[in-house]
């Protein structure tokens, strides 16, 4: 019998074949009606950034952690409508920083860049064509046919800045120029300028951003950043009533080298039950995602705490924030101690110091590691055992992956890290003033 090969058979053919390939990507984003990017671990297969070289996985965390007191210490700096400027030098652009980057597209045509995940900043920025001390991946302003730089007596301007207008000169002929710290050791300058945004099929056309003309130290994201946070310059602000002040992700472990995981941006796809807690207002860190950390139980043991040392207080700053650019947890040094001495107390034996980590013990010992337990209002949240423990390349040694934060004056702030997240759905409904979370395989 002779088989005719029809156009509907090159067709169906086609579409299958594409459909599978989809399927098998795991670099692809996923749609399920909501807008859903994917977001990608620094280092993984889907990233373009080489691994710096390591032994192992751990070595990398190791490292990345390293950087977390000077990010703790930055966040615990962060006041209202304040820029900190800092000096400009040139130096080469080396990416240090321990977070996720979701890919999107900037200007028209859009061009692709892989931008930080930063919960705790407000306005993104991308590193310019001609930016001294950057990388070769830059934002072509040339090439785009909707890019537009920004004169300084924009409102926008101000809220980038936290300062006005010059009062000297002609505001038309001014740019909006400004400096601006991130990281704790780096810096850089900036225009303020406004293109189209394209996040999957969603394109935001006038979105404000910080156009780096140069970068001094090494923290700052080699193809920019996207705020996250609270603030007037911030995706949710920017995107008026596209998301309902609505967004979750779900981030892969940093192990998930071949997968990544997602930002649902918009209330269509989020969990339709899910618990959730008070999202809480600091006005003077109004970017920042606060929640009511109300105590921590190890095992079955209830850590003896202080309640100042967990309370919320908008006068000082202090309590406890989500943040998804923290590699590990970290805690006011009381509250550490605390948690620590109990945990060590239900594992016994003898105990040992890795990098960040002061309390490792032998795998073998892993059996009787007690979970952990953060206690918010309304909500309980009990880590899995790959949360709250990170073992050694030669899985000799289990380590607890938390610690106190800096030692200093500006330390009343507790943060719950990407490292802790992993492989939950954490959804931020700002415009009912809520924190979900969920379980969910992000990888």
């Amino acid at each position: 019998m002779d088989l005719k090969i029809t156009p509907f058979f090159f067709f169906f053919f086609f579409a299958l074949l594409i459909s599978v390939t989809k399927a098998l990507d795991p670099c692809a984003s996923q749609s399920d009606g909501s807008q859903d990017l994917s977001i990608i671990p620094t280092y993984s297969k889907c990233s373009p950034f080489s691994p710096p070289k390591a032994d192992s996985w751990v070595t990398t965390v190791l490292n990345m952690a390293s950087k977390d007191p000077a990010r703790v210490n930055y966040l615990s700096t962060l006041v209202a409508q304040k820029t900190t400027s800092a000096p400009i030098a040139s130096g080469q652009q080396v990416l240090n920083i321990a977070n996720y980057v979701v890919r999107l597209k900037l200007g028209t045509p859009g061009q692709l860049m892989f931008m930080v995940l930063d919960t705790s900043n407000d306005i993104a920025w991308a590193p310019c064509s001609g930016c001294t001390g950057c990388s070769t991946t830059t934002f072509s302003t040339n090439s785009s046919t909707t890019y537009m730089s920004l004169d300084c007596s924009v409102p926008e301007c101000a809220q980038a800045r936290g300062l006005s207008c010059p009062a000297t000169g002609s505001p038309g002929a001014n740019g909006c120029f400004f400096n601006q710290s991130y990281g704790g050791d780096s810096s850089f300058s900036a225009t303020l300028v406004q293109d189209a945004l394209r996040l999957g099929n969603d394109v935001i056309p006038k979105y404000s951003f910080g156009c780096i003309n140069s970068i001094s130290g090494g923290s700052v994201p080699s193809q920019g950043l996207l705020g996250l946070g609270r603030g007037s310059m911030s995706l949710l602000s920017q995107s008026g009533s596209l998301y309902s002040g609505v967004f979750s992700y779900c981030l892969p472990s940093f192990k998930s080298y071949y997968f990544s995981g997602s930002l649902k941006l918009g209330p269509a796809g989020q969990p339709k039950s899910i618990r959730t807690t008070p999202l809480l207002r600091n006005p003077r860190r109004p970017s920042l995602y606060y929640v009511n950390l109300t105590g921590i139980t190890v095992g079955r043991v209830p850590v003896p705490i202080a309640p100042e040392l967990l309370a919320f207080n908008p006068n000082t700053g202090a309590g406890t924030i989500i943040d998804s650019g923290t590699v590990i947890t970290r805690f006011v040094q009381p509250v550490y101690t605390a948690l620590r001495d109990e945990f060590r107390k239900q594992v016994q034996g003898t105990f040992s110091s890795l990098g960040a980590f002061d309390t490792c013990f032998a795998a073998t010992n892993e059996a009787v590691a007690p979970t952990i337990t953060f206690q918010f209002t309304g909500l309980k949240l009990t880590l899995p055992l790959e949360n709250s423990l990170i073992h050694s390349s030669s899985g000799s040694v289990a380590c607890l992956a938390m610690a106190a934060a800096p030692n200093n004056v500006n330390s009343v702030l507790n943060v719950i890290a990407n490292l802790q997240q992993q492989n939950l759905r954490i959804l931020f409904d700002v415009a009912n003033s809520v924190v979900g979370i969920a379980r969910e395989n992000c990888n």
